[in-house]
């Protein structure tokens, strides 16, 4: 009996070990999905107030202001990484229409108010990226060790799942807004 114990007692350890790494790895997961989420939510912040800065020099551009407004709304209210990324690259699709269209009034980028939307715009988009970066590695993370041997086995009992990753394909990401 005390054999069977001395036996057994690496393996509960070992499972232990196993089980905590996955939790850490997991937490670390939700810890950076949440980092995005602010910064996203930053960015949502940004997007009525260049819109306000643009609609008040171009009043036949409604359809894309309409839009952008949509999409915010949408992409705020879904929690899903897969569903958040593809609202989030139409908002940024659209956000890149909006600055192009503002191209089009010297006025407008002139004026510091507009300048300042930009910074701070460009800032979020910089933090958007390293936030992405560090949620992404988590997740390869915790993906490796759902998917390694022997760390699958405590992973499957304890019904761990793989983590999705989020990329933002978009204009405006690779190509920040410019600020002169």
């Amino acid at each position: 009996m005390e054999i069977m114990l001395l036996l057994l007692l690496p393996l509960v350890v070992w499972a232990i070990i196993i089980y905590n790494k996955l939790v850490r790895d997991k937490n670390r997961v939700l810890a950076s999905w949440s980092d995005i989420d602010v910064q996203l939510k930053r960015r949502h912040d940004l997007i009525p107030k260049l819109v306000d800065a643009v609609q008040a020099y171009s009043h036949y551009e409604q359809s894309t202001l309409d839009h952008i407004t949509h999409l915010r709304s949408a992409a705020a209210a879904t929690t899903t990484p897969g569903e958040r990324e593809r609202l989030e690259g139409g908002l940024s699709e659209q956000v890149h229409s909006l600055l192009l269209i503002a191209e089009a009034y010297p006025d407008l980028k002139a004026g510091d108010q507009y300048l300042d939307l930009l910074r701070q715009l460009s800032d979020v988009e910089n933090h958007i990226q390293y936030a992405r970066r560090y949620y992404n590695g988590a997740v390869r993370n915790l993906n490796v060790r759902i998917d390694s041997f022997p760390d699958l086995l405590i992973a499957r009992f304890f019904r761990f799942h793989p983590a999705a990753f989020f990329e933002l394909e978009s204009t405006v990401e690779v190509d920040p807004p410019e600020v002169r």
